[in-house]
Order: C-alpha cells, then structure tokens, then sequence
C-alpha cells in the first residue's frame, strides 16, 4: 500500500468519527462542530487523490468544496444563532 492510501484511510476513519459526532450529538453546537471537522477532511482526501491519480481536476473541487463548505458553517451558525442571513 502507497503512503497515500494509507493517508486517506486515516483521513476517512476520522470522518466517520466526525459523522457520529454529526449523528448522535446531542446539541446542535455538537452536530456543527462535527460537521466542520469533515470539511477539512474531505478536502485533505480529494486533494490526496490529486497527487495520487495526478489530475488537478480534484484540486478543483477540493477548492469549491473547501469554499462551500466555510460558507455552510457561517450560513448554519448564523441560522443557529437566530440572525438573518443577510446581515
């Protein structure tokens, strides 16, 4: 097995785990932390299979999903706080 397989393996345990903090959590304040765990994973994941596979197209959308990803925890923090989105 490559450094990187074993790299994404790693990066994937760590997202389950982050997904049953998602699941079971037991505020909301939980769920969103959890969720802003798997962000950064699932980016770390795509860009290892850019370097793996050699296609910049995944660092493409590791970018998107980074920005998507910042702007959903912004939007949901704001929502949790009882704020319009628009402030």
């Amino acid at each position: 097995m490559s450094v990187f397989v074993i790299a994404s393996f790693c990066f994937l345990a760590t997202s389950l785990l982050s997904l049953i903090r998602i699941i079971i959590g037991p505020t909301a304040q939980d769920r969103l932390v959890g969720l802003n765990l798997i962000v950064p994973q699932v980016v770390a994941i795509m860009v290892l299979m850019a370097i793996n596979f050699n296609r910049t197209v995944y660092l493409d959308v590791a970018l998107v999903y980074a920005i998507l990803g910042f702007i959903s925890i912004i939007a949901i923090t704001k929502y949790l706080k009882g704020k319009k989105l628009h402030e």
